[in-house]
Order: structure tokens, then C-alpha cells, then sequence
């Protein structure tokens, strides 16, 4: 009889416990989405970062940009933030194809950073890098040509380690490239008016207002807020004059990747990714950006209507568990746009944009196989004195990446825009058809890159490749790679006098 008692006993504790931890699972999971699909109040007007002023100086375009401490009001009072040039993000630098540009960088922050071009083609000395250190009160005047074709770049630090806190606290702007053989001028392309930058990223705040950047729960990945932010602007809307719009999308965000379109399924045309316009306009209703990606896509709206820019989950293909834990289960409201009621008139979008050379396989000279796991690319972390790749000035060669594990992970290369030859022994969808410098992988996907090493060649400052989740890059998932004269080898990557010399 008392052992039947103590079974029973046993038995209702054994019952509570599990029915404690199926409760326990079930709040988790649910937790793990987020979703402000008609919840967010669109009141503030988008901020459009302003165009950086230049001076010519001796024939070259002079920007100034100083990396400082401030504050930012993302609807929750002050918030300590840095920027460029203000509070938080910082101005949008434009120069022309041809033009010899300096960017004085001046750190006025009590660290160390870097300024990093993301998506140019320059020397890697003004590659801003981990090796091209600005110590706090130092200065940084990185200078080259610019040339390629018209584009949607952006800067950002790049200090090994700190990356994705000094990008998260507000240090990042856009920098666009001009050039009118490889644009078009029916394409919207008055800034501000009807051709808006939109940096988007996602941010969490703690319990005093402050940015959050903790890891999320059980991601893997890093930060994911659940509030957005556009160009700094919380509940954002646009008001459009006119009737058509192109929106150059960054994502800016540490991990979280977008799924963009609109609530009432119109579609858009996409005209331009990475390193500039496409062959031709392509007609979506949704545009995936992971990490370090960017997209320009032209929205025609009517008078007087009003649309929500929203972001869909999206199939990262890590799997049910991965895909709801690193955001891919989210639905976010971006920005509004907000017709007027008489819109001035644009021209449809051409249907042919730019031609682009395509990269033919029978040229490359190389191939070289790049596998992502864990926090490392090939079995290695990112060691700063160590080559893993000198391929030659003027060469031409293929880079088969692959993600091999269950997490979230891209892959971006320094200096050149490369193409994807195939995705899976496939040809590549349209939006992966133009000039990339950032790709996302689905795990166990392979992709062809195809790319020429062109202008540059310095066999002792090594360029980077690695994963654009910005806390897998911090954590190692990176390498490096000089490119030599034809016949050359790699020299020594002496990081120690970049150390002693960053800044003047």
C-alpha cells in the first residue's frame, strides 16, 4: 500500500514536470517569433542621410568623415549611439566614375577602428581592412581611382573582433558610385526625391533604453532586434511625389537577412544588386538581402494611396529549429510609403538596362574550394599573418563556396565583384544574375564564383573574404588573400607595423 502511494506520488511529480516542460518548450518556441505586421505606427518622416560634401583638391574629390560618439533618439529618448559625422550612421559619400578620391578618416572615438569600402574596387591599402587601423585622435586618408560601373556600396568598420559592435552602435553610411555609360536615365535618380537610400537594421534595447546587442536565444548568429530601424528612423514613412520610386535597399543589420515586399502582393521591378544595374528589370514581388547585401528596386504607387515596405519569412534552409531561431520565421513592417495625391510623372522602367561582360569559365586559371563551418572557413580561423590565397593580377578564377553547416552564413570578398556561375549545378535566379560582392549560402548548396583580379596587385596587404554575419566574423569565420604580379609570390603580412603605424 505505501508503495503504491510513493508510485502515484512519484508518478503526479513525473506528470507535473513534463507537462512544466512541455508548457516550458512550447512558450519558447513561440517566443522565438516576432511579428509587427500592423502593429508598428508609422509617424516619423523617413531621415534621408545627407550627401556628403567634397572639395577638389590638386584634381581629387576630398570628403571628411570623422567616427564620433553621440546619441540618437529611436523613440525611447536619448540613446547612446556612434556615427559619422553626427550621432548616429553618417553622411552618403557620391563621386563619378574616373574621379582620384581621398576619404580623410578622423577617429574621434576612445577605440580603435577601421573604415572598411565595402563593394569597391581599390588598392588594399585603402581597403580599410583590419590591418588599415585608425587609433582614437588618429587620422586616415586612404586615396584611389574610382572604377566601376554606377553602384550601391556602403562603408562600414571592419576591426577583427569588434566588427559587429562598432557597426551596431551606428558606424556605417552609403557611398555611391556614378557613371553614366553604365546607368540609365529613365531609372528615378533624384536623391531624396524620388531615389532614397533605405539603410535597414534591426535593434533591441534593454531595460534603461540602451542598445542591446546580446546574442540571440539559441541562434548562433548574433543580435536579433525586434525593432527596425531605417536609416536611423523608427516607424518611418516616405511621402513619394512621384510615380514611381527606387528604393536602394541595404541590409545593414548584424544577422537578421529580409525577405522585402508588400502587403498587397504588387510587385516591383528589380533593376540593380550588389555592383550595379542588371541586364534587364526583372519583375518580383519579393527580394531576399542577407547581411552586407544591397538591392535597387523601382515601386510604382497611385495617388494618394499608402503601402508598408514588409519584411517576410524566408526560407534559410537551415531547417525548421534553425530557421525559426535566426529570424527566418519573422515578419517586420519597414517603412511606409505614402503617395500624395498628384504624383509627377516618371517613365515606365526599360524592360534592357546595361550590358555586362560575363566572366567566361574557360578563362579562369584557378579554382579554389572555400567550405564554411563552425566559425571557420576550410578548417581555419582567421589568422592574421597567414595568406590562404595569391592569386595573380589580371587573372581570372572560380571560388566554390559551400555552407557545411546548419547555421545562417554569407560570404563576401573584398575588391572584386564576381558572378554567380551556378548555385546548386544550376543556373543562378535573377536576382543573382549581375555584379555581386555578397552571396548568401543555404547549407550544402554549392556556388560557382567567377571573378578577374584586376588592376591591383601587393603581395605584402592581403584583402578579406568571410562570412557577413557579423558575429561569425568577429568569432573567426574569415581569411585573407594578396593578389601578386603575374609570376609573383605572396609576401609577409606584418601586422605588427600596422599596428604601430595606424594613423597619423
Amino acid at each position: 500500500m505505501r508503495l503504491r502511494r510513493v508510485l502515484a506520488i512519484v508518478g503526479v511529480v513525473v506528470l507535473l514536470l513534463c507537462t512544466v516542460c512541455a508548457g516550458a518548450g512550447v512558450w519558447i518556441w513561440n517566443a522565438q517569433v516576432i511579428s509587427t505586421a500592423d502593429q508598428v505606427d508609422f509617424t516619423r518622416p523617413l531621415a534621408v542621410p545627407p550627401l556628403a560634401p567634397s572639395r577638389m583638391v590638386d584634381g581629387r574629390r576630398v570628403f571628411d568623415l570623422k567616427a564620433q560618439a553621440g546619441e540618437h533618439d529611436f523613440g525611447r529618448g536619448a540613446t547612446p549611439t556612434w556615427g559619422f559625422n553626427g550621432g548616429f550612421l553618417g553622411p552618403t559619400l557620391r563621386a563619378v566614375r574616373g574621379e582620384q578620391v581621398v576619404v580623410n578618416v578622423t577617429n574621434a572615438l576612445d577605440q580603435t577602428t577601421t573604415v572598411h569600402w565595402h563593394g569597391m574596387h581599390l588598392p588594399a591599402e585603402a581597403d580599410g581592412g583590419p590591418h588599415q587601423l585608425v587609433q582614437p585622435g588618429r587620422a586616415w586618408s586612404p586615396t584611389w581611382k574610382v572604377d566601376q560601373p554606377a553602384a550601391t556600396l556602403w562603408y562600414h568598420p571592419h576591426l577583427h573582433g569588434e566588427t559587429a559592435g562598432h557597426v551596431y552602435r551606428g558606424l556605417a553610411g552609403m557611398f555611391l558610385v556614378d557613371d553614366p555609360a553604365t546607368s540609365v536615365d529613365a531609372l528615378p535618380h533624384e536623391y531624396g526625391v524620388d531615389d532614397i537610400p533605405l539603410i535597414v537594421q534591426d535593434k533591441k534595447f534593454d531595460g534603461d533604453g540602451e542598445l542591446d546587442d546580446s546574442a540571440s536565444f539559441l541562434g548562433g548568429v548574433g543580435v536579433l532586434g525586434d525593432t527596425v530601424a531605417v536609416n536611423g528612423t523608427v516607424g518611418p514613412y516616405l511621402d513619394v511625389t512621384t510615380e514611381r520610386v527606387r528604393l536602394r535597399l541595404l541590409n545593414g543589420s548584424n544577422a537578421r537577412s529580409y525577405e522585402f515586399g508588400f502587403p498587397d502582393g504588387r510587385r516591383f521591378a528589380l533593376v540593380g544588386t550588389d555592383g550595379g544595374l542588371l541586364e534587364a528589370a526583372y519583375d518580383l514581388d519579393r527580394i531576399m538581402l542577407s547581411p552586407g547585401e544591397r538591392a535597387e528596386i523601382v515601386v510604382t504607387v497611385k495617388p494618394g494611396e499608402r503601402t508598408v515596405l514588409r519584411s517576410y519569412p524566408q526560407a534559410l534552409e537551415t531547417g525548421l529549429l534553425g530557421d525559426r531561431f535566426t529570424g527566418g520565421a519573422d515578419t517586420l513592417d519597414i517603412l511606409q510609403l505614402r503617395a500624395a495625391g498628384t504624383l509627377a510623372p516618371r517613365p515606365a522602367v526599360p524592360q534592357r538596362l546595361v550590358a555586362i561582360p560575363k566572366l567566361n569559365r574557360a578563362e579562369a586559371v584557378q579554382q579554389r574550394p572555400f567550405k564554411l563551418s563552425g566559425h571557420a572557413i576550410n578548417g581555419k580561423q582567421m589568422d592574421m599573418t597567414r595568406v590562404d590565397a595569391a592569386p595573380e593580377r589580371g587573372s581570372v578564377e572560380i571560388w566554390k563556396v559551400v555552407n557545411n553547416d546548419g547555421t545562417p552564413h554569407n560570404f563576401h570578398i573584398h575588391d572584386v565583384q564576381f558572378q554567380v556561375l551556378t548555385q546548386g549545378g544550376a543556373a543562378p535566379p535573377p536576382q543573382l544574375s549581375g555584379w555581386k560582392d555578397t552571396v548568401y549560402l543555404p547549407p550544402n548548396v554549392t556556388f560557382e564564383l567567377i571573378m578577374r583580379f584586376s588592376d591591383y596587385a601587393d603581395a605584402d596587404t592581403p584583402y578579406m573574404f568571410h562570412c557577413h554575419v557579423l558575429y561569425h566574423e568577429d568569432a573567426g569565420m574569415m581569411g585573407q588573400f594578396v593578389v601578386v604580379p603575374p609570376g609573383g609570390q605572396p609576401g609577409v603580412i606584418d601586422h605588427a607595423s600596422h599596428l604601430a603605424h595606424a594613423g597619423h
